[in-house]
């Protein structure tokens, strides 16, 4: 797709390069640094997996297959405050820098939001043609940008990494044969 205009990625920790610019908060998206202290703090939860790449290694690239981790998970499930306003996208940026784990996205200024490209160096298509990361909100798989969807108290985040465009994590959008 070459609708991109800015990357972004947190390899250092410390800055986050190429962060999207705060967007309209009546499209669902907050600050890239979640803070704004005029606000109350809510809590919601968040995990990042790549379980499914256990089940499918003969697909993954040779080179990464040491970034994998032996149960799965990048991140389990963990609580997190937001304020209101911010976006499943604002809370993944942060709790990457937050963890120190490597997450790189584009932002596809086409679709208002941000496309996660990799986390934990784990990209789309490093575990075959149809792998790549995706996200569910209270077990359902929006099918848009995560920097669109706002969050509500208690949301449940999940990042799962699909080999099988989101039939081996239950987020396919697509009909059956």
């Amino acid at each position: 797709m070459n609708a991109r205009s800015e990357t972004g990625g947190i390899s250092d920790p410390e800055s986050i390069g190429g962060a999207p610019s705060k967007k309209d908060p009546s499209e669902g998206a907050g600050s890239a640094t979640g803070i704004n202290s005029n606000r109350e703090a809510l809590t919601c939860s968040i995990s990042i997996s790549c379980a499914t790449i256990l089940d499918n290694m003969d697909l993954l690239h040779k080179d990464k297959a040491d970034l994998v981790p032996s149960d799965g998970w990048i991140l389990k499930t963990t609580s997190i405050s937001f304020t209101e306003g911010e976006s499943v996208f604002d809370v993944l940026l942060r709790v990457c820098k937050d963890k120190r784990i490597h997450m790189e996205f584009n932002n596809v200024p086409m679709y208002n939001s941000a496309y996660i490209e990799g986390i934990g160096n784990l990209y789309e298509f490093d575990c075959g043609a149809l792998s790549g990361w995706m996200y569910s909100i209270n077990d359902y798989f929006p099918n848009y940008g995560s920097s669109r969807y706002a969050l509500q108290p208690g949301d449940v985040i999940r990042w799962m990494y699909s080999c099988d465009l989101g039939e081996d994590v239950g987020g396919s959008n697509f009909p059956a044969n």
